[in-house]
């Protein structure tokens, strides 16, 4: 058998009555265990996971080998590589899958279109799958059959197996004519969780494409089951060390999930805790669990520091031990990096790094789009970017082309709007004091958009608005207003990798030029002749580190680069910061790593356990201001603050765009959105910053949707306006003694659970005070 520990990756999750992507159950056994015992007095053993084979039911051929070929995973003939996955039994992190054969034109793996799976019959907390999506991230609905007839619906969904994440990740694929494409695949995992009160008899998968070129499918290589303890039981899950600091103590993290995988609920009394023992540190914060009931999941939070004498990097094998009542429950040995050295630019050194907890805690932040686009700043409304004004003049048929002829006559260049972008009503203060009242925790500044104007100082180029139109250091401005005025906001800056007319690398594949004529023009302020990674971009993003440490790099479009090395000095200028203090790149950076992904204009359907944040414009679409667009057309306070609740019930961020004016002011229409999100905040924020999702489910059809303060409560969001009670048909975690409000409402409201339900009495008042999402907290007692 090959084992396997598990990664964070990119996976979806569950929705209605389905259990989030943190897979990989805990070690059901001794021998998984590390050699642990069977628990103490009180906690029984928690079963180990049942394979479930699925060879009747697979329909695609998805691993070749150089030997063995004929496959075709996506429908465009590419595959995985035979070589790089395992056959046969696989353990990852404690969970046993089976995956099936890669001889040639062996079929081993189903695509998921309706197909019911029969299930030895039993009662189980969730089903765990090894799942794929080509073409895109892949998601839909799976039913679950019971014994009794009765059945509950939950997400099940698989990532785009060219994010190249997963615990199945390997270095290429194979493409149609058998040669190597050196990116990475990867197999994810996701899960669904099934009501262990029930017995299962089958499961029926979602309904998404056949694989075909160009359409989003799922893919499901293994399927285990985790059956349920009868009695109090708890399971670890994905144990391993970070390069994460705890806040609260600067002890470097050790994390791991933690299942209640038994029918009774854990409580304060039990007085639960996961700590380590490993040569060479010490256990200084345990993480401890006050409330979780059957089949929930905690995500926890170690706090270790090394011993005198070791050295940060130094690999220990040590066992992750969760104790309760007085007693060993279960324990995992796993090899644990201890402190954090220095990066260095290499992808396995840069791939210890993860996104920080302020991020996490965070949930909402303001993205703002300014530039030499915010002169024109016209596009068709709803229909493109306005920021991208130059590149659309590029095209006969774009309407930005026949516009800037009538505007602005075809002898007006691009680079004329230079000397009109003069930012001369800019108020940094006002701005990030707007920035604090709207409720955001941080907010992303285009540094360089992908004209090539940099807004900062910049000494390699004289292409910025210190040499040039406004002739200040915006970047500086705003950084220093926000550490002076809101110093409890992080900073972030946005950078464009390439520039589309740069003439020593146009992205465009030409230098600037007249559109209509095709004469070359000249790219203002810039002396041609550099290397344009090692002599401009590269420089640029250490110009921006160094000179003005944002918490936030927000890379866009990748290409040529050289963010290795970038990103390692990045992260190590960070230990030059009082601790513990660590910053956040996303995925656009050129290469495969990244601390969170960055969905625009749309969002993950289901939960997405590796950390995500979705942006988007007030405006109907367009990040930079658009002066076509009249204020109706703008998003309204309560899609603004639904948009939020959903994306943070998913396990994401949301950075919401702005884009002022030339002259730096913002648009009323986005002043206002922003106070109105602001004013819900602070009746509704306790529901949003620092929590987490339910590993149950993201929502409950169209209009509920959950998230949870661990240890601490568990909140219901109404996207619609309640009725005088409110039923909840999912298993909420609430318990006799449990304080039940909505919240703007202080006084507690009257509920009971039937049917599995919970049911919430509303009186008038409590309706009258919300307002966009109605929030209803489970104040957990006992």
């Amino acid at each position: 058998m090959s084992t396997y520990p598990r990664r964070q990756v990119l996976g979806a999750a569950a929705l209605a009555a389905a259990g989030a992507t943190v897979a990989l159950s805990a070690p059901p056994a001794a021998a998984r265990s590390g050699g642990a015992a069977a628990p103490g007095p009180g906690w029984v053993q928690v079963p180990a996971p049942v394979p479930v084979p699925l060879d009747a039911q697979f329909d695609n051929d998805g691993i070749d080998t150089a030997s063995a070929r004929g496959g075709d995973f996506d429908g465009s003939g590419y595959t995985f590589p035979g070589e790089e996955l395992p056959t046969g039994s696989v353990d990852v992190d404690g969970v046993s899958f089976v995956l099936a054969s890669s001889a040639a034109g062996a079929r081993n793996n189903v695509v998921a279109l309706g197909q019911r799976i029969d299930l030895p019959k039993g009662r189980y907390l969730s089903a765990l799958f090894l799942t794929a999506g080509s073409y895109g991230n892949a998601s839909g609905t799976a039913t679950v059959h019971y014994a009794d007839g009765s059945t509950t619906t939950a997400g099940l969904g698989g990532s785009d197996w060219y994010s190249g994440g997963g615990p199945l990740s390997v270095p290429y694929r194979y493409t149609p004519d058998g040669t190597k494409d050196m990116h990475p695949v990867g197999l994810g995992t996701a899960e669904v969780w099934m009501d262990p009160q029930r017995e299962a008899v089958a499961l029926t998968l979602p309904v998404t494409n056949p694989a075909e070129a160009g359409r989003t499918s799922l893919h499901i290589f293994a399927l285990s089951l985790q059956p349920a303890a009868q009695g109090r039981a708890l399971a670890l899950r994905d144990a391993h060390s970070t390069s994460s600091l705890l806040e609260s103590s600067g002890a470097q993290s050790v994390e791991a999930t933690v299942v209640n995988a038994g029918t009774l609920p854990v409580l304060a009394g039990d007085d639960v805790a996961v700590s380590v023992d490993v040569p060479g540190a010490r256990t200084v914060e345990p993480a401890r669990i006050r409330r979780l009931d059957p089949g929930e999941q905690a995500r926890v939070r170690i706090g270790i520091r090394n011993r005198a004498g070791t050295t940060p990097g130094t690999a220990h094998s040590g066992a992750v031990t969760v104790h309760g009542r007085g007693q060993r429950v279960t324990s995992a040995t796993r090899e644990l990096t201890l402190g954090v050295p220095d990066y260095r630019p290499t992808d396995a050194s840069l791939a210890g790094h993860q996104a920080p907890y302020w991020f996490h805690r965070a949930k909402f932040g303001i993205f703002i789009h300014w530039g030499v686009y915010s002169v024109p700043a016209w596009s068709p409304v709803g229909a493109q970017y306005a920021e991208w004004y130059w590149n659309h003049m590029q095209s006969p048929d774009n309407a930005v082309y026949a516009y800037h002829a009538q505007t602005y006559g075809k002898d007006f260049a691009y680079d004329d709007f230079i000397p009109m972008f003069t930012a001369e009503r800019f108020d940094p203060r006002a701005w990030v004091e707007l920035f604090r009242d709207a409720g955001a925790q941080y907010h992303v500044l285009t540094s360089k958009h992908h004209e090539g104007f940099a807004l900062w100082d910049t000494k390699v180029s004289d292409r910025n608005a210190v040499k040039m139109g406004p002739r200040r250091d915006l970047v500086r401005e705003l950084f220093d207003a926000s550490r002076k005025y809101t110093p409890e906001l992080h900073r972030g800056l946005y950078f464009s990798m390439p520039e589309w007319f740069n003439p020593d690398n146009p992205w465009t594949g030409h230098g600037p030029r007249n559109p209509y004529t095709l004469e070359p023009l000249p790219y203002t302020g810039y002396t041609t002749g550099k290397d344009y990674v090692e002599d401009y971009q590269a420089r640029q993003m250490l110009e921006l580190i160094h000179g003005y440490d944002p918490a936030v790099l927000w890379c866009d479009i990748g290409g040529a680069n050289d963010s290795l090395t970038v990103l390692a000095e990045f992260f190590n200028h960070g230990k030059n910061r009082p601790k513990p203090y660590e910053v956040a790149v996303n995925d656009r950076s050129g290469i495969a790593f990244h601390d969170f992904t960055t969905p625009e204009y749309t969002t993950y359907d289901n939960t997405v356990v590796a950390k995500w944040e979705a942006s988007r414009g007030l405006d109907p679409f367009s990040y930079g201001y658009n002066k076509a667009t009249p204020d109706d057309r703008y998003m309204t306070a309560e899609e603004v603050v639904r948009s939020l609740v959903d994306i943070v019930s998913k396990n994401g961020n949301f950075l919401l765009d702005i884009g002022p004016r030339a002259d730096g002011t913002i648009p009323e229409i986005m002043q206002t959105r922003l106070r109105e999100t602001g004013c819900w905040l602070r009746t509704n924020g306790e529901a949003i910053y620092d929590t987490t999702y339910w590993s149950r489910m993201a929502q409950l059809g169209e209009d509920l949707r959950f998230t949870v303060r661990e240890n601490e409560a568990f909140y219901i969001h109404s996207l619609t306006e309640p009725g005088s009670t409110l039923t909840v048909e999912a298993p909420v975690p609430v318990r006799s003694g449990d304080k039940v409000t909505m919240l703007g409402h202080d006084r507690p409201l009257t509920w009971t659970t039937r049917g599995g339900s919970l049911v919430i009495d509303v009186p008038e008042a409590a309706r009258k005070a919300g307002r966009y999402v109605w929030v209803f907290k489970v104040e957990w007692h006992g």
